[in-house]
């Protein structure tokens, strides 16, 4: 069995390392330019070397997105990035121009080439002829299926890597390609600044009957005509590498080191237990249930599984609550039934606390004692402070702890 790789979302230095504790192989990362995600912290150019090198000495892979429209002047800026992000020896360049693929032929650069999702590979004609360009590997348009995946998986080229999103938010868009925010607001979501249209509170009504509105799925918060469910694939971990896939990609460098950390640990667990006894694999419910905890929407399986209809789309907004609060960031190993945390959220003696950690599942302890700068505390109001709290278990550097809300 090849091995596969869980590509996980960095939208900063703190989800990038977090990523990595909880089992991502590689991420992929955007710097100040030419992402698709304008409204994330992204990475400066000294930030992307610091990265690559904490990653590297670790045996992790950096994936820099450069996958946005590119206009005529923008050019000699955009070919400055790329030779500088080969210099620097990330691990791969996602792209969607093929500008990109001019670029780094000209200046003979060595940098392998992702083909973005945004391009639309749909077929095993395309991945052909994108290898033949230069292209190493193809994040697949979101609305192949499994049967397409497999297909192209059994004819490509020897050296074309396929990847695909398992999870996460997707746009109404054909892979992402989407017009409305550019036109309603003027921040193209091509260019990585989409407002999210697509979210927005809709009705609609028959021409001439102005006061009459269709009676269609809606609850108080308005009616989501346009919203799509999440994606999770985490039930299909054995179709998914059996289809051919090299990458599991999980979706969000908008997305907080809660969701990060919750998502790529439960993604690696499956993974890991189906690679260690293919056989004998069976779903562990428990993992949806910690993707549930993480979610704000209901999930779907996209196309995976063939054409999808109105089941996709989350139209009345009835998914479950989030029932859990990121509480605090472990701040260093506990010891004698102690840790030191950062607040995320405010948390008081008396809460119960749920551990999320590579190492531990499961486990809830209720706070008895909150110790600041100052002496006892009844709670932890404020943002970033730093306490030391008691707990049970032996926790480590970069675990989180989350109230429940129950």
């Amino acid at each position: 069995m090849n091995k596969v790789e869980l590509l996980a979302p960095a939208g900063n230095m703190e989800c990038l390392e977090t990523a990595f504790g909880f089992g991502a192989d590689a991420v992929y990362i955007a710097g100040k330019s030419f992402g698709l995600r304008a409204f994330a912290d992204n990475f400066s150019n000294e930030d992307i070397e610091n990265a690559l090198q904490y990653a590297h000495s670790i045996d992790k892979k950096i994936y820099i997105t450069a996958n946005a429209v590119v206009y005529n002047d923008e050019i000699d800026q955009l070919e400055k990035y790329i030779c500088f992000l080969a210099d620097v020896g990330v691990d791969g360049v996602i792209i969607s121009d093929p500008s990109v693929v001019e670029i780094a032929k000209r200046n003979n650069l060595r940098v392998p080439l992702h083909l973005s999702t945004q391009v639309n590979t749909t077929n095993r004609l395309s991945a052909a002829f994108w290898y033949r360009s230069g292209v190493k590997r193809i994040v697949l348009s979101r609305e192949v299926s499994l049967a397409d995946i497999k297909e192209i998986g059994s004819t490509k080229p020897d050296g074309l890597e396929l990847e695909a999103f398992v999870h996460g938010a997707m746009c109404i868009a054909h892979s992402g390609r989407c017009l409305m925010s550019s036109v309603l607001t003027g921040r193209s979501g091509n260019r990585g600044e989409c407002a999210q249209p697509c979210r927005w509170e809709y009705h609609i009504h028959e021409k001439g009957y102005d006061g009459d509105f269709f009676p269609i799925n809606e609850d108080e918060r308005g009616t989501y005509l346009l919203n799509s469910k999440d994606l999770m694939m985490i039930e299909y971990i054995p179709e998914l590498i059996g289809a051919g896939l090299r990458s599991l990609k999980i979706e969000g460098r908008m997305k907080s080191v809660y969701y990060v950390a919750s998502v790529v640990n439960a993604y690696r667990k499956a993974i890991d237990a189906y690679c260690a006894n293919p056989a004998g694999y069976g779903q562990d419910r428990a993992l949806i249930e910690e993707l549930e905890k993480s979610a704000t929407r209901q999930f779907c399986t996209g196309f995976y599984l063939g054409r999808p209809g109105d089941e996709t789309q989350d139209t009345d907004r009835i998914t479950k609550m989030r029932k859990y609060t990121f509480a605090a960031k472990v701040l260093a190993e506990a010891e004698d039934g102690y840790v030191q945390v950062e607040q995320r959220n405010k948390f008081s003696i008396g809460d119960v606390l749920e551990v999320l950690s590579p190492s531990v599942s499961g486990v809830q302890f209720i706070i008895n004692e909150i110790m600041g700068d100052d002496g006892p505390q009844q709670s932890a109001p404020h943002a970033q402070q730093h306490v030391t709290i008691n707990c049970p278990v032996g926790l480590r550097k970069g675990d989180l702890l989350r109230r429940n809300d129950e």
